[in-house]
């Protein structure tokens, strides 16, 4: 690995110069090093770029690491890694993206990940993303992830783009059996002229299934986000969507929450809020000694969190 591919895995994956357990490191569209565990296998795909990983049911606990890093320019990287979770299992999966140019020309990661997860399994998903570099050429980051949960399976993604990423197009649909529940955590950050998109399409087939979806972002500069979220109830279940956004500068934020129920006894609900920090808040800040610009910085911290 080079020093570049160390310095994005600090950031995106909490590389402290080793990862316990399974790992599979992704740089430049080549795999730089893998290991396996008792209960955690990682193998190449047939046919596609990318990995196949299998965890056993007998996995309690375990973590996986699968970070990728794309770092210089004139790399398209594009990955389809599937994921197979046993029944029973209890599995962190870590999957963060840094991509860095210093050209002209145009760097991007696409990972397509598809999720199956077993009877009465645990999954807890982390994807952070950042871009870095001086280079005038695109810094994109375009995630697709396909989720089907069968009956008891319980999921929690939490996401995030925390900076420097010219443009990133994140899309997730999920379907989810009787008794499956979904948390899903969006945190976005775009500054200048980058741009953001997120589409969820969570469809709930099962009794007594149930998804929470929460998106925070902040546009500052001149950046655009857009934001559309479907929740679908088949039947008895739970939908909540929520997405706040905070306005600073000239951005503009777009919000498109929907939701469709098919039965009588599907709940399903959505909020949405886009403003600017409010002044008082700003003031009382000011007031603790803060600059307006540190001010701000301080709410946006405390807003992504």
């Amino acid at each position: 690995m080079n020093i570049i591919t160390e310095k994005l895995l600090s950031i995106v994956s909490d590389w402290d110069g080793k990862f316990k357990g399974a790992f599979n490191i992704r740089e430049d569209s080549s795999c730089a090093a893998r290991q396996n565990s008792e209960n955690i296998k990682i193998e190449n795909k047939e046919g596609k770029p990318g990995i196949v990983v299998r965890v056993s049911g007998k996995a309690k606990g375990e973590t996986v690491f699968i970070p990728a890093c794309v770092t210089k320019s004139g790399i398209d990287d594009l990955v389809y890694n599937d994921f197979y979770i046993g029944e029973g299992a209890d599995v962190i999966v870590v999957a963060g993206c840094g991509v860095h140019s210093d050209g002209e020309e145009e760097a991007r990661h696409n990972g397509i990940h598809r999720f199956f997860i077993g009877k009465n399994a645990r999954v807890v998903y982390r994807e952070k993303h950042i871009g870095t570099g001086e280079g005038t050429g695109a810094k994109r980051i375009d995630p697709v992830t396909e989720i089907t949960m069968e009956q008891g399976a319980y999921m929690e993604m939490d996401t995030s783009q925390i900076g420097g990423v010219t443009s990133s197009d994140r899309r997730t649909t999920a379907h989810l059996a009787a008794e499956a529940k979904l948390i899903i955590r969006e945190r976005l950050l775009t500054d200048g002229t980058q741009t953001a998109k997120s589409d969820f399409v969570v469809t709930l087939d099962g009794d007594d299934s149930g998804v929470d979806l929460i998106s925070r972002s902040v546009a500052k500069g001149n950046s655009v986000q857009e934001y559309r979220s479907v929740i679908e109830g088949n039947c008895r279940c739970t939908g909540h969507s929520e997405c706040d956004a905070i306005l600073a500068g000239n951005g503009i934020v777009n919000a498109a929450p929907a939701l469709n129920a098919h039965h009588i006894d599907a709940s399903l609900i959505h909020e949405a809020a886009i403003g600017k920090i409010a002044g008082e808040q700003i003031i009382k800040l000011c007031t603790l000694g803060l600059t307006e610009e540190e001010a701000e910085q301080k709410i946006i911290e405390g807003f992504l969190k």
